[in-house]
């Protein structure tokens, strides 16, 4: 069930760049964690599964090397992760530090599909931002940085996830402290 954040005809103003990049940053940590947590489970019941001296053979060995249904779960948790956080109250652990929150643009939380649509516009964006850094070896920066500048950089108020999935990351007002 969608959650109202604000009066509908109450607007907020955009997000900056700098708060949100900030809020990536602090995120994209919690991020790392969450993976590499999700990466031991994964790995313990993999051990499991194929038996942990075959298991640690192929470790040794290298064979394991690029694991699909691993990376498939990777990206699950990932968008189960944020999607959580945008559809229950729009804010991640780094947007709420930042004092940030994606929603619609009459206050509403995003959907289950837009928080989809936001994380698979970044995530294609991110991917050929780093293939793009793969293949061109020294010239790194020259691709990364202005993908990843475009893709949270707000234009007229909006990001182009923010295009994608039809919503806005809006500033969250300060609330005003009572005298006791």
């Amino acid at each position: 069930m969608p959650h109202r954040f604000h009066s509908e005809d109450e607007l907020l103003a955009p997000a900056t760049f700098i708060k949100r990049l900030m809020a990536v940053i602090y995120d994209g940590l919690i991020s790392v964690a969450v993976l590499l947590v999700t990466t031991w489970a994964y790995t313990i019941v993999a051990g499991y599964i194929v038996g942990w001296d075959k298991y640690e053979k192929m470790a040794e060995e290298g064979t394991i090397g690029a694991d699909p249904i691993l990376t498939f779960v990777l990206f699950l948790v990932l968008y189960l992760f944020f999607g959580y956080f945008w559809t229950k109250n729009g804010q991640t652990l780094g947007m709420q530090v930042w004092r940030i929150r994606i929603q619609n643009l009459n206050g509403v939380s995003v959907s289950w599909s837009q928080a989809l649509r936001r994380y698979v516009a970044a995530a294609a964006i991110l991917y050929a931002a780093l293939m793009g850094a793969y293949f061109l070896n020294a010239a790194t920066l020259f691709v990364t940085v202005p993908a990843i500048v475009a893709l949270f950089y707000p234009i007229n108020g909006l990001s182009l996830t923010d295009r994608a999935s039809g919503s806005m990351v809006a500033i969250v007002p300060k609330e005003e402290k009572t005298k006791k």
